[in-house]
């Protein structure tokens, strides 16, 4: 599916909807490793942006998205409308990241 095809709203301007194929989804759990533990702690005793961190942040946000993505081609829509994020710790160290939204069948606007 072309990731060009998702978005946070709830249409696509040139577009309609043509079918609501449901909710799809895409969970990751992650942790740091003790090493990188160890490197966010050493970044964190200088302030500022906490670069290991961030890395695994946007590399799990990454991951959900793509696996929101098979799971939509699954289902065969062809966009996701309504995107969304959402993340909780599993347990001290682990972190789930969830990506969803409404899988939809879209064509060109007549």
């Amino acid at each position: 599916m072309d990731p060009v095809f998702t978005t946070t709203a709830f249409d696509f301007p040139g577009y309609r909807v043509v079918r609501s194929v449901g909710v799809v989804r895409g969970i990751v759990c992650r942790s740091r490793s003790v090493i990188g533990n160890l490197a966010g702690s050493i970044q964190s005793m200088f302030g500022g942006n906490i670069t290991i961190y961030t890395e695994l942040c946007e590399k799990a946000r990454a991951d959900a998205f793509a696996l929101m993505l098979d799971h939509a081609g699954q289902v065969g829509a062809n966009a996701v409308i309504g995107v969304r994020y959402d993340a909780n710790e599993v347990m001290e160290g682990i972190t789930e990241v969830l990506c969803y939204g409404t899988a939809v069948v879209i064509e060109t606007a007549r």
